[in-house]
């Protein structure tokens, strides 16, 4: 076992394309400190700010950053883990480095600012497809980059509703270590008892001012919409003839013919509304999405915040409708702060391990999908459960 001195105090993260902070929220409830968020959107920028005073907020493009700049930063203050969702979309060739295309670009100055800062710890997250058998190379670039800047890479799905966020949300997430130790991911929390929208909701508490939880602007305007929701019960929507036909009297049915349309179906459910008594599903970037459980209007950006599992005191920046892009484009804190803890945990166990090398792609690609996908053997395990109390 490696010995190495240190305390969750000590940790410093910088979040690159950080959005409005979501990940740094986590990070910093798990005890590490964020010195450094970087984006190009104003309005996340403020939020970030506005919730990590602390941190150094830049505003705009990381290619403006300089590798003086991280160096600079790196050697004012140790800098132990570097995190970030940069788009990866162009990485489908790893047998010939990085390819030639134009969607690499932020994932590479996302490489750029790690061999510059040179952190102990790198956390990448990217959405679920990003290991989908068409995209599987897009995972083996990014484990053969980081490999080459000395960097052991291991990579899973994790489901936030594990970790106690009232939402199914699945992520697929990087870490990696230059310390030659194990890379740890969280344990599920929350597996045998999910958190629901209600009990996100119960704990939304205000004390003079209720933040981002306007009513009023959650209020829906379109009345033929509005008698439709009214029709809806909790937990239901509308997406196939049959919804329509047991929710909808004849006057408020929508104008399709359902044997023409494609599939027989709406591509997305429509009147979706959210079951209290359940988990929400993804909280998307459009406050149009969903509808309150109970009452006939959407949710605020305060409850769909709440959904994502941000705290009550974590104040969004920005008209409404930006407010929603920052909290649907969020990694959720509580996961956030699971990953945290499994870096600590890296840190103190310290498990002594050798720098991965593949002899091919097709041996890589294996060793990534081998476990990337163990959430699905947690929620086989947990329906047997269900089905057998």
């Amino acid at each position: 076992m490696i010995r190495l001195n240190i305390t969750k105090n000590q940790l410093n993260f910088v979040d690159l394309f950080s959005g409005a902070g979501g990940l740094s929220c986590g990070l910093e409830m798990a005890g590490l400190q964020c010195v450094m968020g970087t984006d190009n959107d104003k309005a996340a920028m403020s939020t970030f700010e506005r919730n990590h005073p602390h941190a150094e907020p830049y505003l705009g493009d990381i290619s403006d950053v300089s590798n003086e700049k991280f160096k600079k930063l790196s050697k004012s203050q140790k800098v132990h883990i570097v995190c970030g969702g940069p788009p990866c979309q162009g990485l489908s060739t790893v047998g010939e480095g990085i390819p030639d295309d134009p969607r690499n670009f932020l994932f590479l100055e996302f490489v750029r600012a790690v061999k510059n800062i040179k952190p102990d710890f790198v956390i990448l997250e990217n959405v679920t497809g990003i290991l989908s058998k068409k995209n599987i190379n897009i995972s083996a670039g990014i484990i053969t980059q980081f490999a080459k800047l000395g960097y052991n890479m291991s990579v899973r799905v994790l489901s936030a509703d594990h970790y106690g966020v009232a939402q199914r949300r699945r992520r697929s997430i990087f870490i990696g270590n230059r310390l030659g130790i194990e890379n740890f991911f969280p344990e599920p929390t929350h597996v045998k008892k999910s958190r629901t929208v209600n009990d996100a909701f119960s704990d939304m508490r205000f004390d003079d001012v209720e933040h981002n939880h306007d009513i009023e602007a959650a209020q829906i305007k379109n009345e033929l919409e509005k008698k439709r929701i009214m029709k809806i019960p909790e937990g239901k929507s509308v997406r196939y003839e049959k919804d329509e036909l047991e929710y909808l009297p004849p006057k408020l049915r929508f104008d399709v013919d359902w044997d023409t349309i494609e599939e027989s179906r709406f591509r997305e459910k429509k009147l979706n509304r959210l079951d209290r008594n359940s988990l929400s599903p993804t909280i998307m970037t459009g406050r149009h999405t969903y509808y309150h459980p109970t009452e006939p209007r959407y949710l605020t950006a305060r409850e769909a915040a709440s959904i994502q599992s941000f705290p009550n005191d974590f104040i969004f920046e920005g008209s409404v409708s930006q407010q929603w892009r920052q909290i649907g484009n969020a990694v959720p804190p509580l996961l956030g702060k699971a990953i945290g803890n499994a870096i600590l945990r890296s840190y103190k166990e310290a498990k002594k391990t050798k720098l991965q090398s593949y002899d091919s792609v097709d041996e890589l690609i294996e060793v990534v999908r081998a476990h990337a996908f163990d959430y699905k053997k947690i929620e086989s395990e947990k329906k047997i459960r269900n089905t057998n109390s």
